[in-house]
């Protein structure tokens, strides 16, 4: 049996990942604030369903400790974690960011990721099957957009930080695989809020609501079946930071 932890599974790619993977052999324990009502109701007995706020980052340790005292670690081939959750919010210039905003930022979209790929390292150290993290990152790690500077700096951090994991692991004798990767922009509702913006707060709101017009966004659903095939090649550099469009034939 390979078990997956996946955060963010109410919607957008959370939730098409999740829907892919809910197959025979695996076990999910999907983390969100709320959880998706219609998925729950499948009664699928291959999903642990798990409300939980990311941005209580001092309780994150306790949530890892429960989910792996649920998991027979000598029954399960691969285990792997999808750092998936993550906000926007607050975007406008900084002087006119609040300070519990910024916080609530960095602690969903950076420091949760951080203490949840601890946990899972540290729970699996002496597990012998496939060990894999994949930190859902962006574009916006590599760029600077004006309106954007927790974003951009959330994940900017946590593309530094997966290739810091990556490295480190090198050093062990079966290592976590780790990597980063840019779903691209999708058509979810974090789009629909991006096209919402005032221009005073987001300058580049115009350019995302001419990709909506003209159909140039991914779906969710294709970017978790090309991630997941991604996943069982096993074709990725560790510690690697990736681009979904690089493996888009």
């Amino acid at each position: 049996m390979n078990v997956y932890i996946i955060t963010g599974t109410s919607k957008g790619l959370g939730l098409a990942l999740t829907k892919r993977l809910l197959l025979d052999n695996n076990h999910l324990f999907c983390i969100s604030r709320s959880t998706n009502t219609d998925l729950a109701k499948e009664g699928n007995s291959k999903a642990t369903f798990i409300e939980f706020d990311l941005s209580k980052v001092y309780e994150i340790d306790k949530l890892m400790n429960s989910i792996f005292d649920e998991i027979n670690m000598s029954e399960i081939r691969a285990i792997t974690l999808i750092n998936n959750a993550g906000t926007l919010s607050p975007m406008a210039p900084i002087e006119s960011c609040k300070d519990v905003e910024i916080i609530s930022n960095i602690h969903l979209n950076l420091l949760a990721p951080m203490l949840l790929s601890s946990a899972f390292v540290r729970h699996t150290q002496n597990f012998g099957g496939h060990k894999r993290i994949v930190n859902i990152s962006s574009g916006a790690g590599k760029n600077p957009y004006h309106g954007w500077s927790n974003y951009c700096t959330s994940k900017a951090g946590l593309d530094l930080f997966t290739r810091c994991v990556g490295l480190e692991q090198e050093q062990h004798n079966n290592p976590t695989r780790i990597f980063s990767i840019a779903p691209s922009v999708m058509d979810t509702d974090m789009q629909a809020q991006i096209r919402m913006s005032e221009k005073d707060n987001f300058q580049s709101v115009d350019r995302f609501i001419e990709m909506k017009e003209k159909g140039r966004l991914l779906s969710p659903d294709f970017v978790a079946e090309k991630l997941v095939t991604l996943l069982e090649s096993d074709e990725y550099p560790q510690g690697g930071v990736i681009d979904i469009r690089d493996y888009i034939s």
